[in-house]
Formats: C-alpha cells, sequence, structure tokens
C-alpha cells in the first residue's frame, strides 16, 4: 500500500497540466478531447523561456523524438539530468514543467502556496476510481469525508490488530517459496509479490480471500487492475486527436477490465452486507457503518465502491514494486544482506514469529527498504498546483491554478541532497544522523502534504515484516545474467526479476 494515495501519480511525467483555477481545482472542459481541466504549461508559467527544454523540438509534435511512450517516466529522468532542476517537455500541444532540484521541490511542498493537482496522469483513472482518495479533486466533498471515517483505521490499534493476518498472508508466500527452493527452481519476484500485497489488503482492509497462492495466472482482479493502469499510460501519451483511432480496441478492453473491477467490489461489498452477526471492524465496516464524528454524514454506496477499488489497487500494486526493488538490492549487495539478516535473527530471537511490536526494532532493514524507495520510488511523481500567483527559485512565475510535476526519481538523486553518487545503494543514508544533516523534502515516495499517501504506516508495516520474514529464512541469490529493467504501468516494476533461494541453517 506504499502510497495508498499515490497509485497512478506515479507516471503523470506525461501527463496534462493545471486547473482552471485555484478556487476549482476540477477546471473546466479544456482542450478537445482532453479530460477536464487540462491546461498547458504556456497558459500558466509566463516566462516559459527561462526554463530549458529537449534539443531538436519540432513544429507541432513537439519533443518526441527519442522519446519511448512505453518507459516515459525513464526518458524524463534522461532528459532532466541533462537540463537541469526544472525542465519542460512537450508533445503534441501538452507543455508540461518538471521539477526535481530539492530547494524547488521543497517549495512546491509548501502547503500554503501549492496543494495536489490531480491531473492526465490520475484524471484517466477517475472513470474507475471517481471521488476516491486518490483521484478526488481537491474540491470535491468526499476526499475529506472519507478521510475523517477512515484514517482510524490506520491508528496503531488498528495496524496491530492486522497484523496477524499479514502473518496469515507471509506463511502462504514462504509455502510457495520453500517448495521452489527444494525443487531448485527460482522463484518470480514481482508475481509473487504482487500476489502476497493483493492478499494482504484484500484480507486486511476487507476480509476477503482472493485465493492468489491457489492459482497459476495471476487473480482476474490484478490482470483488470494492470488493464486499466496501462490504458490510464497509453492515455497519457496518445495524441488526443488519434487516441479513437489507435486505442479503439484499448478502449474496449478498459471498459470489460472497469466493469470487471467494478463487479468484483460489488461482490464484496453484498457479501460484507449480507453477512450476519457483527462486523470485523476493517476498512470496509468503517466504509459502512461510520458516520463522520462531526457531521452524521456516510459514505454513499457509489462513493464506497471508489474507496475500495482505490485501497485494492493502490494498497497493494505500489507495495509489491517497493518489496521488489529491495529484493533486488538485497541479492546484489552480500554485505547489506549479511547486516540485514544479523539485525533480523538478533531482534526477533527465537520467537517463530515477530510480535507486532518487533517488526519497527528492524531499523537497518527500514533503511534498506527506505533506500529501495528512494531509487525507484513505485510512485514515482506527483503533481502540485498553486493556490495563488506565485514565483518559485526567485526566477519562475506561475500563476494560480498552474501545475509542475516533481519528478521524485531525479529529486532522490539530486547530488546537492544526496551526494556525489547518488546512484549508489547505501542504506546508511537514511543513518539518523544523515537523515538529519539533509534538507527537508528531498525523501517523498509516499507523496507530500495534506494529500499524502493515508496508508504509510501499514505499507512499511507490511513490507519491513515481509523482508525480515524472507531474510530470516532465505539467502538471496541474484542471476548473474540480470541486469535490472523498469517496467512502467503508472507504478515503477522490477521487470523480470527472479532470483534463486537457499534455505538459511538458522531456519532450516
Amino acid at each position: 500500500m506504499a502510497h495508498m494515495a499515490q497509485v497512478s501519480q506515479s507516471s503523470q511525467v506525461a501527463e496534462g497540466a493545471g486547473t482552471a483555477g485555484a478556487a476549482d481545482p476540477a477546471g473546466s472542459a479544456g482542450s478537445a478531447g482532453l479530460p477536464k481541466g487540462f491546461r498547458s504549461a504556456e497558459l500558466a508559467w509566463p516566462r516559459l523561456d527561462l526554463i530549458p527544454h529537449p534539443p531538436r523540438r519540432l513544429p507541432l509534435i513537439g519533443d518526441v523524438l527519442g522519446a519511448n511512450v512505453r518507459t516515459p517516466v525513464q526518458d524524463s529522468m534522461r532528459i532532466g539530468s541533462s537540463l537541469g532542476p526544472i525542465f519542460r517537455r512537450k508533445a503534441f500541444g501538452k507543455e508540461i514543467v518538471f521539477v526535481w532540484g530539492a530547494e524547488l521541490a521543497a517549495e512546491l511542498a509548501d502547503e500554503s502556496r501549492f496543494a495536489k493537482h490531480v491531473g492526465l496522469g490520475v484524471a484517466n483513472l477517475r472513470p474507475v476510481a471517481g471521488d476516491g482518495l486518490f483521484t478526488a479533486y481537491n474540491n470535491e466533498p468526499n476526499w475529506q469525508l472519507a478521510h475523517d471515517i477512515l484514517a482510524p483505521g490506520f491508528s496503531r490499534d488498528a495496524m496491530a490488530g492486522y497484523h496477524p493476518l499479514m502473518l496469515d498472508v507471509a506463511r502462504q508466500l514462504t509455502d510457495r517459496w520453500d517448495a521452489r527452493e527444494s525443487a531448485g527452481r527460482s522463484v518470480d519476484v514481482p508475481g509473487d509479490m504482487t500476489k502476497l500485497t493483493l492478499e494482504t489488503i484484500a484480507r486486511t482492509g476487507f476480509g476477503h480471500d482472493f485465493g492468489s497462492f491457489e492459482r497459476s495466472r495471476p487473480h482476474p482482479f490484478v490482470t483488470a487492475m494492470v488493464g486499466t493502469l496501462s490504458y490510464a499510460q497509453r492515455r497519457n501519451v496518445v495524441p488526443p486527436a488519434l487516441a479513437p483511432l489507435l486505442l479503439r480496441g484499448a478502449t474496449r478492453r478498459n471498459a470489460a477490465d472497469m466493469a470487471y473491477l467494478n463487479r468484483t467490489v460489488d461482490d464484496v461489498v453484498a457479501a460484507r452486507r449480507a453477512a450476519p452477526g457483527p462486523g470485523e471492524g476493517d476498512l470496509l465496516d468503517r466504509m459502512l457503518e461510520v458516520a463522520h464524528p462531526d457531521t452524521g454524514e456516510r459514505l454513499s454506496a457509489e462513493n464506497i465502491r471508489r474507496q475500495v477499488i482505490t485501497f485494492l489497487v493502490a494498497g497493494h500494486e505500489t507495495t509489491s514494486g517497493a518489496l521488489s526493488f529491495a529484493l533486488h538490492y538485497l541479492s546484489r549487495s552480500p554485505e547489506v544482506l549479511a547486516r540485514a539478516q544479523a539485525e533480523v535473527d538478533a531482534v526477533w530471537g527465537d520467537a517463530a514469529e515477530p510480535a507486532y511490536e518487533q517488526v519497527a526494532k528492524l531499523r537497518y532493514l527500514r533503511r534498506v527498504l527506505d533506500e529501495s524507495l528512494r531509487l525507484w520510488p513505485t510512485a514515482p511523481g506527483f503533481s502540485r498546483q498553486a493556490l495563488h500567483d506565485t514565483t518559485i527559485g526567485g526566477t519562475h512565475p506561475v500563476r494560480a491554478g498552474g501545475w509542475a510535476l516533481v519528478l521524485a526519481t531525479l529529486l532522490h538523486r539530486d547530488p546537492a541532497a544526496w551526494g556525489e553518487r547518488p546512484e549508489e545503494f547505501d542504506p546508511d543514508r537514511f543513518a539518523p544522523s544523515a537523515v538529519r544533516a539533509r534538507p527537508a523534502h528531498v525523501f517523498k515516495p509516499f507523496g507530500t502534504g495534506a494529500r499524502a499517501c493515508i496508508g504509510r504506516q501499514f505499507a512499511l508495516h507490511e513490507a519491513t515484516l515481509v523482508l525480515g520474514l524472507l531474510l530470516r529464512r532465505y539467502d538471496l541469490h541474484a542471476d548473474p545474467g540480470y541486469r535490472l529493467r523498469v517496467a512502467e504501468r503508472l507504478t515503477l516494476m522490477p521487470e523480470g526479476l527472479t532470483l534463486r533461494l537457499t534455505r538459511r541453517a538458522a531456519a532450516a
């Protein structure tokens, strides 16, 4: 759930521009064929001439030479590294301002000047997620209502209640990995992490079991989810005028995928409503039974569906990526792996499984997770819009409603914040003294401000618990021929990552 509220801010690297005005974040109808609220950068950034763009810009089509529609995040990382901490890209009339410098990102994190911007990367998901926590516009009342009702579902007491269910799902994973290890076969890391995180959020949040580990192929919910995310990604990079032609088949598939997601969630909700006796006290019970403490308002049936879809998708898609990247780096860093394993052995002792309180004591392992999220934040960008006319960096004026995309993958690599070798994997960057020495707002894997990830602590507990269980049980062996490839489907995930395992003597 790393980024319960951020799943598809990720590659807004190709999304559209700001709202029609700060008072109306939904905006008004924009250019033909573009989602409501589109506003290209030239309408809100009076001095675009001060912001560099890639060379070889072409009339009408913009900065498309050398671009890869499948990897817009990584394209923007490459371009931004050469152009500097603020730059712009244009394609088919869509001009976008990107920011990755630490000082500029800190300004955009100022809640008195900027707020979350819901642009194309998010707006493309509104047909299925509507005004759910992640996709709601700032002025839509259901965001605050749902946030206030659901926030107690991530309290310490609630988290402690989820811990046994997390352990139960982790046992399914280790049973699967034990069988693969005994047979001398590698494990599919992203595939198995997706199964784990889907089952975890489904069971802890909604009392539902998808049976992912009994399946040889991904659950249809995952297939439909990947389809909707991939379609939203494609909508970002296809010229609007050509979309009806180029995306005709994809649009039909997306409609089928959305219908399946809706049916699945409707069945889960109907089963809970029909269940006898008291509820389970989970997120779904809160949605169905809890009124706002001040106003007495309740979530509507339609909004409950949207919230459940948001949690199921966002609650597993990014955490599975975070776990996969962490396992990749651990398998390539023998000294880090040994140090993390030693910590798990020392902290958890002879206990068969850790108690809730023991997970937070794995401080070095948490550094490993944070360093993996630094290098590859699975939701790798977030957009911010100006609440009023302002200037950033003392140089770049932006009008109210204008927006910029903070590219976290480069912010997390800014040498001004992270030193001369920011591409290196080094968990000690997150030692307490190193954290205190860094500027604020340079590590943003969960977004920023009031609209940051509501499930951050859930995600971190789940990921640290699972990594601890796996490191206690196995040694990890990388495929020597593998080179990290990052797949983009609005979130980031290692592609084709497999590992060999051997059972540790202490865990045999």
